[in-house]
């Protein structure tokens, strides 16, 4: 009776039973691979790119420097061109650094010590040369020309928020509004008689909006009292600091009101017609 003990030839026995954990070969497992890889290869390809903070995808730090680098090189052209003397004296000034470096690995007894950083001083210091003579450069191509003085406004560094244009006249006189720490600051280009007046009308206009919110005035020329092109940057960062962050950003809300722009500003332009480029705009605000 024993011997009639059914027996199932089909059904796996001891550790065959556990086909699935030990991933069997057989057609299930392989019916599986394909959807398992195909669900692993459609997550891959949906996965989001990484952001930076401005929310654009992040680039590269092998790419950055070599748009950094395509950016001085054109700069470096377009400089070189208003200013010819620009390699012998970013060369002086790299012989000059370097060597008084070298000099002082010699007094040491260290020359072969010194010699790398005789040579990286002396680099920076041909860089810092170049980026003030660029920014010399820049300066005297869009002195004297409307909307000279918003371009130099829009390549401030920090958080400044730019609105040109605000006010202006046929003649391309023009005020620009300029929101941040200080608090509101007007500025004015043109003829001194006709901007004077946009600028207290403007003033009026922005000190229904803002309160007791601190508002600045400045005219951009050469005469007593305004503040020359090549400055105007330099002024506008020393202003006191009146505002916290959270509270230029709740005062930016309000002077939405306000709108924007009402009149078309040129960007920066330049003798003959051209419009400065963005290397030098880099450039400029690294100087």
């Amino acid at each position: 009776m024993a011997r009639s003990k059914p027996t199932d030839a089909t059904a796996p026995s001891g550790k065959a039973g556990r086909g699935p954990k030990d991933g069997g070969r057989g057609r299930s497992s392989g019916a599986a691979a394909p959807g398992g890889s195909t669900a692993a290869s459609g997550s891959g390809k949906g996965k989001a790119p990484k952001l930076d903070k401005n929310g654009q995808p992040k680039v590269g730090r092998l790419k950055k420097v070599r748009g950094q680098a395509r950016m001085i090189k054109q700069a470096y052209s377009l400089t070189r061109k208003n200013d010819p003397k620009l390699p012998w004296i970013m060369l002086i000034w790299f012989v000059a650094v370097a060597a008084a470096v070298e000099l002082v690995g010699i007094l040491f007894d260290s020359p072969f010590i010194f010699l790398p950083l005789a040579l990286v001083s002396g680099g920076l210091a041909a860089l810092v040369v170049f980026g003030r003579r660029a920014q010399g450069s820049a300066y005297r191509q869009v002195e004297g020309q409307p909307g000279a003085a918003a371009w130099v406004l829009e390549g401030m560094r920090g958080d400044w928020r730019v609105t040109s244009g605000v006010a202006g006249t046929q003649q391309m006189d023009a005020v620009h509004r300029v929101l941040g720490r200080p608090g509101v600051i007007l500025v004015a280009e043109g003829v001194p008689a006709r901007v004077r007046g946009l600028l207290a009308q403007e003033k009026k206009k922005v000190a229904r909006v803002v309160g007791d919110t601190p508002i600045y005035d400045i005219t951009v020329g050469d005469d007593e009292g305004q503040i020359p092109l090549r400055k105007l940057s330099t002024h506008v960062m020393k202003l006191p600091r009146n505002l916290s962050a959270a509270e230029v950003n709740a005062l930016a809300r309000r002077m939405s009101a306000l709108g924007g722009s009402r009149m078309p500003v040129p960007g920066g332009p330049l003798p003959g017609g051209r419009q400065m480029s963005i290397s030098q705009r880099q450039v400029r605000r690294r100087g």
